[in-house]
């Protein structure tokens, strides 16, 4: 019996079954007897002993997981190392790789894997990546899915046909998701997207009981057909543009709106300590005038008398010449001229 290779980690090659070791040891006796011998019962024990050790023996490698199967019924899930199980074909086992992280791509197809790993686009993988969005425009898409085999049994006997179950159910789901945005928000939400992915992909799975587990769904592409790449890459340069503009706008009223808002207040506060400083001083003006008045009304002639003394004191330094005239003296009698003899004494000096 050999297991589907497609499943990557079942049953490869045969186990040799009670019917193959008869036809051996016949084909064996036939020989003997014709050469006279008549030791041929102790060869047919010997050879199902041999066979016997040789089908109860098994080893299951790391990383791996055997399945047995007893008369073609699930038995037992063994761990890596040396077994044991019922020879002649009685006891069946599978190996499956539950470490082993396996990769589904859709919308390209891998020619050469490695560092520099090849791509080709197939008509199969055409179909896959052509999708309608939402706001019905068209999308080519590539993505990946990574799993892994989480419960060997049910991977092998829950569902006919695993890989090819997971890539409809994948195509699926991501067809609706996009079927159910616009093209913008599947290309700026990528993460989003994935996660929404991954988490509707697992459930169906579960759903299914296919003992599968999702490690990673990936968007490695996104990008409008051919026929209309060119129109869309104008369109979104005539976007970045408009974003740059809003931007440069954006900074120049960030930068003006501030400056001009600090301005208006500082003419504001200046205008409004003016303002204070002009009532206070008339304040004060008023007050200084009413004491005066209050001090005249009390004492008129000695009041008059300061305030024409205090007046001279302020006016007097600031004189240039000074005169006195005589009331009952007709011409004008010069003083002496104190502040210019000064000068030319000091110039004579």
């Amino acid at each position: 019996m050999s297991w589907d290779n497609r499943n990557q980690g079942g049953f490869q090659g045969e186990e040799k079954d009670i019917g193959d070791i008869i036809r051996q040891a016949t084909s064996g006796f036939k020989g003997m007897q014709s050469k006279g011998m008549s030791y041929w019962p102790w060869v047919i024990i010997a050879l199902l002993v041999i066979g016997a050790v040789l089908t109860s023996v098994y080893t299951i490698p790391a990383g791996h997981r055997g399945v047995v199967l007893r008369f073609g019924q699930f038995s037992t899930v063994v761990m890596p190392g040396l077994q044991f199980k019922i020879p002649f074909g009685v006891d069946q086992v599978f190996k499956v790789h539950v470490d082993k992280v396996d990769t589904e791509s859709f919308g390209f197809r891998t020619v050469r894997p490695g560092i520099r790993s090849v791509f080709e686009k197939d008509p199969e993988s055409l179909r896959e990546a052509l999708m309608l969005t939402g706001d019905l425009n068209v999308i080519d898409m590539e993505w990946i899915v990574q799993y892994r085999r989480e419960d060997p049994r049910r991977f092998l006997f829950a569902i006919n046909d695993p890989i090819q179950t997971i890539r409809d159910i994948s195509e699926s789901v991501i067809r609706r998701i996009v079927g159910d945005g616009s093209f913008d928000y599947v290309l700026q939400n990528r993460e989003e997207v994935n996660r929404e992915f991954r988490d509707e992909l697992q459930a169906i799975l579960d759903g299914y009981q296919s003992g599968i587990r999702i490690v990673n769904v990936r968007l490695q592409n996104v990008v409008p057909p051919d026929a209309v790449r060119g129109a869309f890459n104008e369109v979104n340069e005539a976007q970045q543009m408009r974003e740059r503009l809003i931007n440069e706008a954006q900074e120049i009223y960030n930068r003006e709106i501030p400056k001009a808002r600090g301005e208006a207040d500082r003419v504001i506060n200046n205008a409004q300590g003016y303002a204070l400083e002009r009532v206070n001083r008339a304040k004060g003006d008023s007050s200084r005038f009413a004491d005066v008045l209050k001090e005249y009304r009390s004492a008129r002639e000695v009041t008059r008398q300061r305030l024409y003394l205090e007046t001279f004191q302020e006016i007097i330094p600031n004189a240039k010449e000074i005169f006195v005239i005589d009331s009952d003296q007709k011409t004008i009698l010069p003083l002496l001229n104190l502040d210019k003899q000064n000068l030319m004494e000091g110039g004579a000096k």
